[in-house]
């Protein structure tokens, strides 16, 4: 077909991920090639801590690949409140703030996470507005979806 070179590049596979996931679904693919050049890789041993109860919060983290643990520590033991895997993140409240985490993440199995960090956040919403804000909004109705969890009583992983 003549006009095959007016189609836009097919995105690659870890853009594809970044857009099957309900924070970055609403960006165009232009918008995630930039979140994504954003984000920083890192893999984690089975077992390895990502981060402590009461750290500070710099970072949002996907899951590529590998599963990830959520617990909290309850009357001198560490009680398991959710098991995720790809696609899902945890985190996120730190995009927001820095308050300390309220749960240890530790991976299960070897895994890849992509790494939002808070700075890199708030910078993308002075230099792109727009972005900040398709983000900021999937953010405000995720976390509106664990308080109305919350509140009827579902199971759900805690603010991270």
């Amino acid at each position: 077909m003549l006009l095959g070179f007016l189609r836009p590049a097919p995105l690659p596979p870890r853009l594809q991920a970044l857009k099957q996931t309900s924070l970055f679904g609403n960006l165009s693919p232009l918008e995630l090639r930039i979140v994504g050049d954003l984000l920083h890789e890192r893999r984690y041993l089975a077992e390895e801590i990502i981060f402590d109860e009461g750290e500070e919060g710099q970072a949002l983290y996907l899951i590529q690949s590998g599963r990830v643990s959520i617990s909290r520590a309850h009357g001198g033991q560490r009680e398991v409140v959710t098991e995720l895997g790809p696609g899902s993140f945890f985190g996120d409240l730190a995009l927001l703030d820095n308050a300390p985490r309220n749960a240890q993440a530790r991976a299960l199995d070897g895994c890849e996470l992509a790494v939002f960090f808070r700075d890199d956040f708030l910078g993308l919403m002075q230099t792109d507005a727009v972005i900040g804000y398709k983000i900021s909004l999937a953010l405000a109705r995720h976390i509106g979806q664990r308080l109305r969890d919350w509140m009827a009583g579902v199971a759900q992983y805690e603010a991270l």
